[in-house]
Protein backbone atom coordinates (compact mmCIF):
# COMPACT_ATOMS: atom_id res chain seq x y z
CA UNK A 1 0.00 0.00 0.00
CA UNK A 2 1.40 3.37 -1.03
CA UNK A 3 0.53 6.75 0.52
CA UNK A 4 0.24 9.96 -1.46
CA UNK A 5 0.71 13.13 0.58
CA UNK A 6 -1.96 15.75 0.01
CA UNK A 7 -1.19 19.30 -1.07
CA UNK A 8 -2.72 22.27 0.73
CA UNK A 9 -5.95 21.15 2.38
CA UNK A 10 -6.12 17.93 0.35
CA UNK A 11 -5.93 14.89 2.63
CA UNK A 12 -3.41 12.08 2.18
CA UNK A 13 -4.67 8.99 0.42
CA UNK A 14 -3.41 5.45 -0.04
CA UNK A 15 -3.30 3.21 -3.09
CA UNK A 16 -3.27 -0.58 -3.35
CA UNK A 17 -0.43 -1.70 -5.59
CA UNK A 18 -2.34 -4.35 -7.51
CA UNK A 19 -5.06 -1.88 -8.53
CA UNK A 20 -2.62 0.93 -9.18
CA UNK A 21 -0.60 -1.28 -11.53
CA UNK A 22 -3.76 -1.98 -13.51
CA UNK A 23 -4.71 1.67 -13.78
CA UNK A 24 -7.83 1.39 -11.61
CA UNK A 25 -8.71 4.79 -10.06
CA UNK A 26 -9.19 4.26 -6.34
CA UNK A 27 -8.32 5.84 -3.00
CA UNK A 28 -8.24 4.96 0.67
CA UNK A 29 -8.55 8.00 2.91
CA UNK A 30 -7.38 7.45 6.47
CA UNK A 31 -8.16 9.64 9.44
CA UNK A 32 -5.68 12.42 8.64
CA UNK A 33 -6.22 15.76 6.93
CA UNK A 34 -9.74 16.63 8.01
CA UNK A 35 -11.71 19.16 10.03
CA UNK A 36 -13.33 16.99 12.72
CA UNK A 37 -12.51 17.30 16.42
CA UNK A 38 -11.74 14.38 18.79
CA UNK A 39 -12.80 11.63 18.98
CA UNK A 40 -13.57 11.96 15.26
CA UNK A 41 -10.25 13.54 14.37
CA UNK A 42 -9.93 14.33 11.76
CA UNK A 43 -11.13 13.12 8.33
CA UNK A 44 -14.36 11.52 9.52
CA UNK A 45 -16.83 10.72 6.73
CA UNK A 46 -19.54 9.18 8.91
CA UNK A 47 -22.77 11.16 9.24
CA UNK A 48 -24.25 8.97 11.98
CA UNK A 49 -21.47 8.73 14.56
CA UNK A 50 -22.15 11.98 16.43
CA UNK A 51 -19.73 14.29 14.63
CA UNK A 52 -20.66 17.87 13.75
CA UNK A 53 -22.46 17.87 10.36
CA UNK A 54 -20.49 20.87 9.14
CA UNK A 55 -17.20 19.06 9.86
CA UNK A 56 -18.32 15.98 7.95
CA UNK A 57 -19.41 18.16 5.04
CA UNK A 58 -16.02 19.89 5.02
CA UNK A 59 -14.27 16.52 5.08
CA UNK A 60 -16.31 15.21 2.17
CA UNK A 61 -15.58 18.37 0.20
CA UNK A 62 -11.86 17.83 0.74
CA UNK A 63 -12.14 14.20 -0.36
CA UNK A 64 -14.02 15.16 -3.51
CA UNK A 65 -11.38 17.75 -4.37
CA UNK A 66 -8.68 15.15 -3.84
CA UNK A 67 -10.53 12.77 -6.17
CA UNK A 68 -11.19 15.50 -8.72
CA UNK A 69 -14.94 14.88 -8.67
CA UNK A 70 -18.08 16.61 -7.44
CA UNK A 71 -20.15 15.25 -4.53
CA UNK A 72 -22.89 14.45 -7.04
CA UNK A 73 -20.58 11.92 -8.72
CA UNK A 74 -20.49 9.73 -5.62
CA UNK A 75 -22.75 6.75 -5.07
CA UNK A 76 -22.72 5.41 -1.54
CA UNK A 77 -24.83 3.10 0.60
CA UNK A 78 -26.48 2.86 3.98
CA UNK A 79 -24.57 -0.08 5.41
CA UNK A 80 -26.46 -2.76 7.33
CA UNK A 81 -23.91 -5.59 7.66
CA UNK A 82 -25.74 -7.70 5.10
CA UNK A 83 -25.00 -9.17 1.69
CA UNK A 84 -27.11 -7.07 -0.67
CA UNK A 85 -25.21 -5.89 -3.74
CA UNK A 86 -26.62 -2.97 -5.76
CA UNK A 87 -25.86 -2.46 -9.45
CA UNK A 88 -25.57 1.29 -10.01
CA UNK A 89 -25.12 3.61 -12.97
CA UNK A 90 -25.33 7.29 -14.00
CA UNK A 91 -28.94 7.50 -12.82
CA UNK A 92 -27.70 6.86 -9.26
CA UNK A 93 -25.20 9.73 -9.08
CA UNK A 94 -25.45 11.44 -5.71
CA UNK A 95 -27.56 8.65 -4.26
CA UNK A 96 -27.35 6.82 -0.94
CA UNK A 97 -28.55 3.30 -1.71
CA UNK A 98 -30.55 1.94 1.25
CA UNK A 99 -29.82 -1.32 3.07
CA UNK A 100 -26.82 -2.27 0.94
CA UNK A 101 -23.25 -3.35 1.70
CA UNK A 102 -21.74 -3.55 -1.78
CA UNK A 103 -21.96 -1.53 -4.98
CA UNK A 104 -20.93 -2.56 -8.50
CA UNK A 105 -20.83 -0.53 -11.70
CA UNK A 106 -19.46 -0.43 -15.21
CA UNK A 107 -20.18 3.28 -15.59
CA UNK A 108 -17.23 5.73 -15.55
CA UNK A 109 -19.64 8.53 -14.60
CA UNK A 110 -19.96 7.33 -11.02
CA UNK A 111 -17.55 6.92 -8.12
CA UNK A 112 -18.34 4.19 -5.60
CA UNK A 113 -17.77 5.39 -2.03
CA UNK A 114 -18.15 3.54 1.28
CA UNK A 115 -17.16 4.17 4.91
CA UNK A 116 -15.18 1.92 7.27
CA UNK A 117 -13.78 1.58 10.80
CA UNK A 118 -12.49 -2.05 11.08
CA UNK A 119 -14.77 -3.81 8.58
CA UNK A 120 -13.14 -5.09 5.41
CA UNK A 121 -13.06 -2.94 2.24
CA UNK A 122 -13.50 -5.31 -0.70
CA UNK A 123 -12.29 -3.98 -4.06
CA UNK A 124 -13.19 -5.99 -7.17
CA UNK A 125 -12.09 -5.25 -10.73
CA UNK A 126 -13.00 -6.99 -13.99
CA UNK A 127 -9.97 -6.68 -16.25
CA UNK A 128 -12.02 -7.26 -19.40
CA UNK A 129 -15.15 -5.12 -19.02
CA UNK A 130 -13.69 -2.55 -16.62
CA UNK A 131 -16.49 -3.16 -14.11
CA UNK A 132 -15.64 -2.43 -10.49
CA UNK A 133 -17.15 -3.29 -7.14
CA UNK A 134 -16.74 -2.01 -3.60
CA UNK A 135 -17.96 -4.02 -0.64
CA UNK A 136 -18.16 -3.70 3.15
CA UNK A 137 -17.60 -6.96 5.06
CA UNK A 138 -17.93 -7.19 8.82
CA UNK A 139 -18.12 -10.50 10.61
CA UNK A 140 -21.76 -11.01 9.66
CA UNK A 141 -21.35 -10.13 5.98
CA UNK A 142 -18.23 -12.27 5.81
CA UNK A 143 -20.00 -15.29 7.25
CA UNK A 144 -22.97 -14.78 4.92
CA UNK A 145 -20.73 -14.48 1.85
CA UNK A 146 -20.78 -10.90 0.61
CA UNK A 147 -17.47 -11.43 -1.23
CA UNK A 148 -18.98 -14.18 -3.36
CA UNK A 149 -22.19 -12.17 -3.79
CA UNK A 150 -20.17 -9.37 -5.40
CA UNK A 151 -18.69 -11.79 -7.93
CA UNK A 152 -22.13 -13.15 -8.79
CA UNK A 153 -23.63 -9.66 -9.14
CA UNK A 154 -20.92 -8.61 -11.60
CA UNK A 155 -21.31 -11.85 -13.53
CA UNK A 156 -25.06 -11.35 -13.88
CA UNK A 157 -24.98 -7.60 -14.57
CA UNK A 158 -21.94 -7.27 -16.81
CA UNK A 159 -21.10 -10.76 -18.03
CA UNK A 160 -17.94 -10.70 -15.93
CA UNK A 161 -15.92 -13.89 -15.68
CA UNK A 162 -14.46 -14.62 -12.24
CA UNK A 163 -11.14 -15.77 -13.66
CA UNK A 164 -10.68 -12.32 -15.23
CA UNK A 165 -11.35 -10.50 -11.95
CA UNK A 166 -8.86 -9.08 -9.49
CA UNK A 167 -9.81 -8.73 -5.83
CA UNK A 168 -8.06 -6.54 -3.27
CA UNK A 169 -8.65 -6.44 0.47
CA UNK A 170 -8.01 -3.05 2.02
CA UNK A 171 -7.10 -1.99 5.57
CA UNK A 172 -9.30 -3.67 8.18
CA UNK A 173 -8.98 -5.11 11.64
CA UNK A 174 -6.55 -8.01 11.48
CA UNK A 175 -6.45 -11.42 13.15
CA UNK A 176 -3.95 -9.94 15.59
CA UNK A 177 -6.66 -7.75 17.14
CA UNK A 178 -10.06 -9.19 16.22
CA UNK A 179 -11.06 -11.23 19.24
CA UNK A 180 -14.58 -12.73 19.10
CA UNK A 181 -16.84 -14.30 21.67
CA UNK A 182 -18.45 -17.75 21.73
CA UNK A 183 -21.56 -16.62 19.81
CA UNK A 184 -19.60 -15.31 16.81
CA UNK A 185 -17.22 -18.26 16.96
CA UNK A 186 -20.18 -20.65 16.72
CA UNK A 187 -21.60 -18.75 13.75
CA UNK A 188 -18.23 -18.87 11.98
CA UNK A 189 -17.96 -22.61 12.55
CA UNK A 190 -21.48 -23.08 11.21
CA UNK A 191 -21.39 -20.66 8.28
CA UNK A 192 -17.79 -21.11 7.20
CA UNK A 193 -17.35 -24.74 8.19
CA UNK A 194 -14.94 -25.74 5.37
CA UNK A 195 -12.48 -23.01 6.37
CA UNK A 196 -13.31 -22.41 10.03
CA UNK A 197 -10.13 -24.09 11.19
CA UNK A 198 -8.07 -21.70 9.07
CA UNK A 199 -9.83 -18.44 9.92
CA UNK A 200 -10.32 -18.98 13.65
CA UNK A 201 -7.14 -18.74 15.69
CA UNK A 202 -6.46 -19.32 19.37
CA UNK A 203 -4.30 -16.63 20.95
CA UNK A 204 -3.58 -16.69 24.68
CA UNK A 205 -6.71 -18.73 25.28
CA UNK A 206 -8.94 -16.40 23.27
CA UNK A 207 -10.42 -16.86 19.80
CA UNK A 208 -9.55 -14.46 16.99
CA UNK A 209 -11.33 -14.29 13.61
CA UNK A 210 -9.26 -13.62 10.47
CA UNK A 211 -11.59 -11.54 8.31
CA UNK A 212 -8.86 -11.00 5.71
CA UNK A 213 -8.33 -14.70 5.11
CA UNK A 214 -12.04 -15.58 5.19
CA UNK A 215 -12.82 -13.10 2.41
CA UNK A 216 -9.71 -14.05 0.43
CA UNK A 217 -10.72 -17.72 0.50
CA UNK A 218 -14.29 -16.93 -0.51
CA UNK A 219 -13.09 -15.02 -3.55
CA UNK A 220 -10.75 -17.82 -4.56
CA UNK A 221 -13.55 -20.36 -4.10
CA UNK A 222 -15.73 -18.19 -6.38
CA UNK A 223 -13.04 -18.40 -9.05
CA UNK A 224 -11.51 -14.92 -8.78
CA UNK A 225 -8.24 -15.05 -10.68
CA UNK A 226 -6.10 -12.93 -8.37
CA UNK A 227 -6.61 -11.76 -4.79
CA UNK A 228 -4.27 -9.45 -2.89
CA UNK A 229 -4.44 -8.53 0.81
CA UNK A 230 -3.11 -5.21 2.08
CA UNK A 231 -2.25 -6.72 5.45
CA UNK A 232 -2.82 -3.41 7.25
CA UNK A 233 -4.66 -3.70 10.58
CA UNK A 234 -6.80 -0.69 11.43
CA UNK A 235 -6.70 -1.45 15.15
CA UNK A 236 -2.89 -1.55 15.11
CA UNK A 237 -2.64 1.61 13.01
CA UNK A 238 -5.04 3.93 14.80
CA UNK A 239 -2.62 6.72 13.96
CA UNK A 240 -3.73 6.33 10.33
CA UNK A 241 -7.24 4.83 10.47
CA UNK A 242 -10.39 4.89 12.54
CA UNK A 243 -10.94 1.65 14.45
CA UNK A 244 -14.25 0.89 16.14
CA UNK A 245 -12.64 -1.81 18.26
CA UNK A 246 -9.39 0.02 18.93
CA UNK A 247 -11.01 3.36 19.70
CA UNK A 248 -13.56 1.92 22.10
CA UNK A 249 -16.61 2.29 19.86
CA UNK A 250 -16.74 6.09 19.64
CA UNK A 251 -14.83 7.08 16.55
CA UNK A 252 -15.14 8.19 12.95
CA UNK A 253 -15.29 6.39 9.61
CA UNK A 254 -12.67 6.57 6.89
CA UNK A 255 -13.67 6.78 3.26
CA UNK A 256 -12.83 4.45 0.38
CA UNK A 257 -13.50 5.10 -3.31
CA UNK A 258 -13.17 3.34 -6.67
CA UNK A 259 -14.28 3.98 -10.24
CA UNK A 260 -13.93 2.09 -13.49
CA UNK A 261 -11.00 2.84 -15.80
CA UNK A 262 -13.16 1.72 -18.73
CA UNK A 263 -13.07 -1.53 -20.71
CA UNK A 264 -9.81 -3.12 -21.78
CA UNK A 265 -8.81 -2.49 -25.40
CA UNK A 266 -9.74 -5.25 -27.82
Amino acid sequence: MRWIVGNGDLPPQARLEVLEQMGVPHAIFGRLGGASQPPFDSLNTGHTVGDAPEAVAANMARICRALGVSPEDLVTARLVHGTRVAVVGPQDRGRVVPATDALVTVSPEVVLFLRFADCVPLFLFDTRTGAVGLGHAGWKGTIEGIAAAMVEAMREAFGSRPEEMVGAIGPAIGPCCYEVGPDVEALVRQGLSPMAGEVLQSRNGRVHFDLWEANRRQWLAAGVGQVEVSGVCTACRRDLFFSHRGDGGRTGRFGVAIRTPGPAPL
